[in-house]
C-alpha cells in the first residue's frame, strides 16, 4: 500500500478522529473509504466550482452613485475598523 501524507486544520483532524471512533476504524481507513466513494462519483454529482460572480453577477452595476474608485483609492477606508 502507498503512503500519503495531507495537512489538515485541528478542526478537521478532531472530527476525523471522532468519526473513526464511532465507525470503529482508523483514521487511514475512513479515509481510504471516504477518498474511494468520492473518486467512485460520476462526474455530474461533483459540484462545479461557482465563483461569487457567477453566483451574484446580477448585482454587478446595478447601484448608481457612490464612489467610482472605491476598490482602488485607500481613501476610502480611513477609519475602518476602528471603534
Amino acid at each position: 500500500m502507498n503512503t500519503l501524507t495531507i495537512k489538515i486544520p485541528p478542526a478537521l483532524e478532531e472530527q476525523l478522529l471522532e468519526a473513526a471512533q464511532r465507525a470503529h476504524l482508523s483514521k487511514s481507513e475512513l479515509v481510504r473509504r471516504a477518498l474511494a466513494a468520492y473518486v467512485a462519483r460520476p462526474a455530474d454529482a461533483v459540484q462545479p466550482f461557482v465563483s461569487a460572480l457567477d453566483k451574484a453577477g446580477d448585482l454587478v452595476g446595478c447601484f448608481e452613485g457612490g464612489p467610482s474608485d472605491l476598490a482602488s483609492n485607500p481613501r476610502h477606508l480611513d477609519g475602518f475598523g476602528q471603534t
